[in-house]
């Protein structure tokens, strides 16, 4: 009896996924499993709202495997070692994974790769699992580069390639029975979550992902910039996990078809094109993409902007609150994402690494590609064409959050002061200014437009 397993990593899903797939049809029978890596669970990586969103993705995909006559199989230790124990329990003939496009993934597929070739086994790796489109399936024309470095030529070939079509779920998976699994992980157990944090598995996105199309998608061009609306997809969690498929989204929103739609698809492009900026320059993950020799500031004084920079006290509103969303739903609106790095990186004058490394111990979406990518993108260290533009926390909130509601919901000591005035409320008399428990600026704009000018050679505003 023919025996494959299929290791999951990043793709906690039934729907749309071919290394299942290519599993039950080379196999009578099928080992689903996950291993709990040391090596991430022992890092910052492991930050608690991601171990409990985990957690209820594993629930959830052992429950609709049980539905079909299966089942999840959970282990812990090293990868390499832990899918080699177990190839030689099952008497399995292959391994089936999604790729990955990290350092670490690509390492990781190797090491099996020579591990499982030493025992007489294969490992089949498939792309187009964790993103719609594989790294390097598209490359710009006659340069001899091995990935896009700028997103609207990306964006232009990425949308021209025809993508494979989705799967359904298999209506059954036969997994042995005389297999060994740990107990899953409950979510209960994991402490220090932000209160707020989202429910995970693929039931849920999936849930999500519907209603989107049905009454979100429609309104997306116009509203997804807007603070206080919140007409985001709330999706990237799934994308992340892998509880979704980002094949079946961009083919759910195509046919529903229209603007929003298309805005939505360029979204999912996006997360694709840091994907293979990463899987082409894994360094990227620690490294400037492109340096610029910046002299950032470090010292008690910078420690202490940083501090209020994390406790949403610096003393811009709109910032503050986005900080605050962060630490309470361990998500932030991607608009408050852009302000909070840009006023971190370029206002403050800090290291985005810093920044980045405070989203990873909170995002619950927190992605190695995203986070890192989009934060050297406002940095202006990554692939941002603009490297020294400034977002003004003042007029971005103005704009984006013109009836103050985004900030009365999230900084409540200022909730009795109205639009405009809540985005500027240092210009207040003194009298009416010592009624709101919030603090100064920790910088003046030009202060700390300044400071960006003064630390990168050749900066402009």
């Amino acid at each position: 009896m023919n025996t494959a397993v299929v290791l999951y990593t990043s793709d906690l899903r039934l729907h749309d996924h071919p290394p299942l797939r290519a599993a039950l049809s080379s196999g009578d029978q099928v080992v689903p499993l996950f291993v709990r890596d040391r090596v991430i669970e022992d890092s910052a990586f492991a930050a608690p709202n991601r171990l409990a969103f985990l957690a209820d993705c594993l629930a959830d995909l052992d429950a609709a495997l049980r539905d079909r006559g299966g089942r999840l199989l959970l282990r812990s230790g090293d990868v390499v070692a832990e899918v080699c124990a177990l190839v030689q329990e099952a008497d399995a003939d292959e391994v089936h994974m999604a790729a990955g496009v990290s350092g670490y993934a690509h390492a990781r597929e190797e090491r099996l790769r020579e591990a499982l070739e030493a025992q007489g086994r294969r490992l089949y790796v498939h792309d187009t699992v964790v993103t719609a489109v594989a790294p390097g399936a598209v490359l710009p024309s006659g340069s001899g580069a091995d990935h896009f470095a700028v997103f609207t030529p990306y964006l232009r070939r990425w949308t021209e390639l025809p993508l494979r079509p989705a799967e359904p779920a298999p209506r059954a998976v036969r997994v042995p029975e005389d297999l060994g699994s740990e107990p899953l992980p409950r979510r209960s157990a994991v402490t220090g979550t932000s209160p707020g944090l989202a429910r995970g598995g693929e039931t849920e996105a999936r849930r999500l992902l519907t209603n989107w199309l049905r009454s979100g998608i429609t309104r997306y061009e116009d509203t997804h910039d807007d603070l206080a609306g919140d007409a985001t997809s709330k999706l990237s969690p799934h994308l992340h996990f892998g509880t979704l498929s980002p094949t079946e989204a961009v083919h759910r929103a195509r046919a529903a078809g229209g603007p929003g739609a298309e805005a939505f698809v360029r979204q999912l492009c996006w997360r694709d094109f840091h994907h293979q900026v990463l899987a082409a320059r894994p360094e990227t993950a620690a490294e400037d993409y492109r340096a610029r020799q910046d002299r950032w500031r470090t010292g008690p004084d910078a420690e202490e902007e940083i501090q209020a920079w994390k406790d949403g006290r610096t003393g811009y509103p709109v910032v503050d609150a986005a900080m605050r969303q962060l630490r309470h739903e361990g998500w932030m609106h991607n608009r408050g994402r852009l302000l909070a790095a840009s006023f971190l990186a370029k206002t403050l004058y800090v290291d985005w690494r810093t920044g980045a490394r405070h989203f990873m111990d909170l995002l619950v979406d927190g992605d190695v590609a995203n986070n890192q990518l989009n934060w050297q993108w406002v940095a202006g260290t990554g692939t941002d064409t603009r490297p020294n533009r400034v977002l003004n926390p003042v007029r971005q909130g103005l704009r984006y959050d013109p009836e103050g509601r985004y900030v009365h919901r999230w900084v409540p000591e200022l909730a009795g002061l109205p639009a405009p005035r809540v985005h500027e409320p240092w210009r207040l008399p003194g009298l009416e200014r010592a009624r709101f428990d919030y603090p100064d600026p920790v910088v003046d704009l030009a202060d700390g437009l300044g400071r960006f000018r003064e630390g990168r050679p050749g900066a402009v505003s």
